[in-house]
């Protein structure tokens, strides 16, 4: 019996290899967390423990429990390890332990390594690895550093080194979860902690093959005349342009909302927090159920983004949505082709690209839908006017494994959790890897019929 799994298991695709990983980590977590002693209370349904290891696995931060009351030390730290297995990748975890052990790593295993963190070829995917270890482990340290120093005047030095550690790998894993049960509403005027998690969250968002170049160019080529590539220019640039309008906007659509009452000084740096962490972390230092429909419709906006490929955040990612962009910006100039930086697109990029963004937008509408279903199955909480904005905020939360909440996932019944549940992990393993697992069968090669146009737009 155990053979036949064996030999079916190296049979899987890179695809279904990465998600079944990600399947049995989720699981993995929800028993532990169904220990007696991982809750106050000693006891916690599966389909809550589920929702939480799922949420901490995919690097989401949605909860259906406040974290830092309902759960114990051990617990929360279980938790932390989900969330920092969940962001690393559990290949690479798993890649790094089988090196360690001296076992020989599959194939399938460095395939879907490759898919993960490099956007072209490497032959030296094994140093890759090792350096986003690495790195990882420095810029968490750094941040648990920095938030020791905030926290050390509030609390005890051991309790602040461990409100510190647990808030820097949830801020560099994009995860959002908070310990305090308003989140970091408390830290509203703290440039230290405000500064130190959007830090965090942006290093962990912007894709370890960019960090990997950038540190390449900055550190290994000085002197030299370097080019960079296409992935990281996109990258940098729809990051900063993300950053500066999200910021702009939210400052401009929030002063009698959730920014009223703040100094001007605070309004910045709020709607400077909110941009950023909107996108993939899940942390908020403003209260979103005071939002206004036009700010979370913008939240809707950067969460259905996301982070960057290769990172711990979701979302159709930065660098589709700047394909896509420059498809549509090509198209309007009477380009046939996608010309960006002195440089053409590939078509493989392009199709994938829109393929993302239609099958994101088609499973986004499809959980929403069925979502306001379950209502009938269960509470009413939400009133009808709420119902849809504040669902919709959630689903695409889930989706993007961003976090935020307005309110509706602490009150939404078994079958809308599992609803969401299924969706932080399609958005976590990619919605184009989920389709290739669920299809299976692959088209045949090197075939092409007679063309014929249709009547579009």
């Amino acid at each position: 019996m155990s053979n036949r799994i064996l030999n079916r298991l190296r049979r899987l695709s890179p695809a279904s290899f990465l998600l079944f990983s990600f399947i049995a980590a989720m699981l993995t977590g929800a028993v532990m967390l169904m220990l007696p002693f991982s809750t106050t209370s000693g006891d916690i349904s599966f389909i809550d423990a589920l929702f939480t290891s799922t949420s901490a696995v995919c690097v989401t931060g949605l909860t259906v429990l406040d974290t830092g009351a309902y759960f114990t030390f051990f617990g929360q730290i279980i938790i932390l390890i989900l969330i920092q297995l969940g962001g690393l990748g559990i290949m690479t975890v798993s890649v790094v332990l089988f090196q360690f052990l001296g076992k020989i790593v599959s194939f399938r295993q460095r395939m879907a390594m490759q898919e993960t963190f490099a956007h072209t070829p490497r032959k030296d995917i094994y140093r890759l690895i090792k350096s986003i270890f690495i790195f990882t482990f420095l810029v968490e340290g750094t941040g648990a550093l920095l938030l020791f120093f905030h926290w050390n005047r509030e609390f005890p030095a051991v309790k602040a080194l461990y409100m510190a550690v647990f808030h820097s790998v949830s801020a560099f894993c994009n995860a959002g979860f908070a310990l305090f049960n308003n989140n970091m509403m408390n830290y509203t005027g703290s440039y230290l902690l405000n500064f130190t998690i959007c830090g965090l969250i942006v290093l962990g968002g912007i894709g370890f093959p960019v960090v990997f170049e950038i540190y390449n160019l900055a550190v290994k080529k000085r002197g030299k005349r370097v080019k960079i590539s296409v992935q990281t220019k996109a990258v940098l640039i729809t990051t900063v342009i993300l950053i500066v309008s999200g910021t702009l906007l939210f400052y401009l659509m929030e002063p009698d909302n959730s920014l009223k009452g703040l100094p001007v000084t605070g309004t910045i740096l709020a709607s400077f927090f909110q941009s950023i962490t909107s996108r993939t972390a899940g942390f908020n230092t403003v209260d979103l159920s005071l939002l206004s429909e036009s700010a979370a419709s913008l939240l809707v906006l950067l969460m259905f983004i996301g982070a960057s490929p290769g990172s711990c955040g979701g979302g159709i990612k930065t660098t589709t949505f700047f394909v896509l962009f420059t498809l549509v910006k090509n198209r309007i100039r009477g380009n046939t082709s996608v010309n960006v930086f002195k440089k053409s697109l590939g078509k493989e990029s392009v199709s994938k690209s829109v393929s993302i963004v239609l099958l994101s937008i088609t499973f986004v509408i499809l959980v929403f839908f069925l979502l306001l279903m379950s209502d009938h199955f269960g509470h009413k909480e939400i009133q009808n006017a709420d119902r849809f904005i504040s669902y919709l905020f959630e689903v695409v939360s889930a989706f993007g494994t961003v976090g935020l909440s307005m309110g509706a996932t602490t009150v939404i019944n078994s079958l809308g959790k599992f609803l969401l549940i299924i969706t932080m992990l399609i958005g976590r393993v990619g919605v184009l890897t989920f389709s290739y697992v669920i299809t299976s069968a692959e088209a045949p090669m090197g075939i092409e019929y007679a063309e014929e146009n249709l009547m579009v737009g």
